[in-house]
């Protein structure tokens, strides 16, 4: 070779045109790519359903690497074959319906197995697997496929394939295993939610069966009690046996309701306490009961039941002493939201009065139930003025305080 003649510029030679726009459109391919693996990352981030990601997978890992076809396998252990479970390209008969086969003599098969991805670039030509009869009456040239992981045992895998000429190259199968890692993260979060639905579903089916058992176990001691009642002569033992007959069933109600509702930790206040109050009018002899409360007033339950409790307390004995004169009247319980974050619970009547209540004077059991329930739900109990009759207001905090301290009852 003869070297540069001093006197004449070097000149560069420049890359034919054909091969810069070989380059370019390389290029170009490689920055889509990338684009379609955040736009697959950003779909699975924002939640979108399994098998809306598995097609939109499909057709992201086709358009990715410009092939007709791309399918997601999934992998059936009892048939030891690999099922189309999502894809594009392919007619209708394929996708929820075709199967390939998972030993290591398929390409598919091959990559589920040991893990390894598989290139089959001239698919006329291979001897290492043999070609899937689907491959073959689509006129598949060449083909690509990855595992589909997760964590646990292998979903199944992810192929695409070409009619067209040509090869795939390690750029494409890095592309290919990029998609097949967002899907496999997917198909982890899928498992995950899956177990814990499943486990969430049995902890409430032991829940409400054990709601179910101890409604059931009130109810049989409530029976028993009235029985006693209905069997002693002394009218004051009779009484009180009815009355903790009534307070058991009261409590039984809150686990009745728990037993066939979904939100176990919380109860809409007013319908709880409207089957409380239509439990207490069919045993009263005296006086009519009218209830108003508005629905979605949502109190944990361990609170609900007390409140049932006292109300149980001030609605047998207004139905009790309210009209000793033989009158009928009325007994009205509401329930109301207040500001604050407190519900008011009003139970009043329209008979002959009763004096100012004074639970830390008086002995009766009543009385000092309500005072030690109302101070359990750090509520305040008082007696709004009446012209006539008598009322109690039950003021409660939707939720305890943090500090542990509350109003109690007022004379």
């Amino acid at each position: 070779m003869c070297p540069p003649d001093p006197g004449k510029p070097v000149v560069e030679e420049s890359p034919s045109s054909g091969e810069e726009d070989l380059t370019h459109r390389s290029l170009r391919q490689r920055i889509r790519q990338q684009e379609l693996l955040a736009e697959l990352g950003v779909r699975a981030l924002k939640g979108a359903s399994f098998e809306e990601l598995l097609n939109e997978t499909a057709r992201i890992t086709a358009e990715g690497l410009q092939c007709e076809y791309c399918k997601v396998l999934q992998y059936v252990p009892s048939e030891n074959r690999l099922f189309v479970r999502a894809g594009v390209g392919w007619g209708p008969d394929v996708v929820g319906h075709a199967s390939v086969g998972a030993d290591l003599e398929s390409p598919g098969g091959f990559a589920l197995r040991t893990g390894k991805p598989v290139i089959s670039n001239h698919l006329e030509n291979e001897e290492r697997f043999r070609t899937p009869e689907l491959l073959a009456k689509y006129g598949i040239r060449r083909a690509m496929n990855v595992i589909l992981q997760g964590d646990g045992t292998p979903f199944g895998v992810l192929e695409v394939d070409s009619r067209s000429e040509g090869e795939f190259s390690e750029h494409d199968l890095a592309f290919l295993q990029g998609t097949a890692n967002i899907l496999g993260m997917a198909i982890e979060r899928e498992r995950y939610e899956l177990n814990l639905k499943t486990a969430l579903d049995r902890q409430s089916l032991l829940l409400g069966e054990i709601n179910h058992r101890v409604k059931n176990s009130l109810q049989v001691v409530a029976s028993i009690l009235q029985l006693q009642a209905k069997s002693v002569d002394n009218e004051t033992v009779r009484l009180h046996l009815a009355a903790a007959a009534g307070r058991v069933l009261t409590v039984g109600r809150a686990y009745e309701r728990l037993a066939y509702d979904t939100q176990y930790e919380k109860v809409d206040l007013g319908p709880y306490l409207q089957d409380v109050v239509h439990d207490l009018e069919s045993a009263m002899k005296r006086g009519k009961l009218q209830f108003n409360a508005p629905r979605g007033i949502m109190i944990a339950s361990d609170r609900a039941i007390p409140v049932a409790l006292i109300v149980n307390e001030l609605v047998t004995n207004a139905a009790k002493y309210a009209y000793t004169g033989g009158d009928d009247g009325v007994i009205e319980v509401r329930v109301e939201k207040r500001n604050g974050g407190h519900v008011a619970v009003t139970v009043e009547d329209d008979g002959v009065g009763l004096p100012a209540m004074k639970p830390a004077n008086s002995k009766g059991l009543g009385t000092r139930l309500i005072k030690a329930l109302t101070q359990q739900l750090y509520a305040t109990l008082s007696n709004p003025p009446r012209e006539k009759g008598a009322a109690f207001e039950l003021l409660i905090p939707l939720e305890p305080p943090k500090d542990g301290h509350g109003n109690g009852v007022k004379s």
